[in-house]
């Protein structure tokens, strides 16, 4: 009777379909990233891009982010100092995303010792629609800050901010100066405009219109010219005689 029940349950287990339970894993390319140049305020700064894989046999949405050892002895850079592009990704079984990471240092940061992980996880949702974070693999990043004062902060955060953005700040720049210029120069027509007044002609005009070119007569217009001087001369003489008798 065993026998026959051992039987029928080996028979069901090769007719019944296999159930397949997927694995999600993590893991990235680099282990420590050590800042070897002393870094100052205020200064927009780029790292060494993180590499994130999917080591399990499952397809899962990823984040990168950054955490910290529970008792470090070093400062902790807060989370909003880090521009990670991308920051979420999504990746199939055995497939890469490379990050890449900017250190973004407020101008008043504190001098010393920096530590923390540069974390990447899959991201899955559970039953209720709550984000759950499981297994995670990280990078150690270090670096230091030496001491600046405030208007170095602003200069280095502005020469960083156009070298990093480059060129869209050079694009800003030149239409601020083209609209300052238009401006100026719409503010300037339009004060010459309203100097005028209708009808009014400047001087200019008078000067041009009172002086007008002497033409070249022609030869039948100085022969009559000179027939009404010679006969203006002898009404003048005879004018002249009838007084004197």
């Amino acid at each position: 009777m065993m026998k026959k029940i051992f039987i029928a349950l080996f028979l069901l287990g090769l007719i019944s379909p296999t159930v397949a339970y997927g694995r999600i894993g993590v893991g990235v390319g680099t282990g420590k990233i050590q800042v070897e140049d002393k870094l100052k305020p205020g200064i927009i700064y780029e790292l060494p891009s993180l590499t994130v894989l999917n080591t399990g046999d499952e397809e899962s949405d990823y984040e990168v982010n950054v955490s910290y050892h529970e008792k470090q002895p070093q400062l902790r850079p807060p989370q909003n100092w880090f521009i990670f592009s991308p920051q979420k990704f999504h990746l199939e079984p055995g497939k890469v995303r490379t990050v890449t990471i900017k250190l973004n240092l407020p101008v008043r940061t504190e001098p010393g010792e920096y530590f923390a992980y540069l974390e990447g996880h899959p991201v899955k949702k559970s039953v209720s629609g709550n984000t759950t974070i499981g297994v995670a693999a990280a990078a150690k990043l270090y670096f230091t800050v030496i001491p600046g004062n405030f208007l170095e902060g602003i200069y280095y955060k502005i020469a960083s901010f156009w070298k990093v953005y480059s060129p869209w700040p050079q694009r800003l720049l030149i239409l601020l100066v083209i609209g300052v210029a238009y401006l100026w120069v719409r503010k300037h027509f339009n004060i010459q405009i309203g100097l005028k007044k209708p009808g009014a002609t400047s001087p200019e005009h008078h000067t041009e219109s009172s002086f007008k070119p002497l033409r070249r007569l022609s030869r039948k217009e100085l022969f009559l010219q000179k027939q009404n001087e010679s006969k203006t001369s002898i009404l003048e003489n005879k004018l002249d005689k009838d007084k004197n008798d």
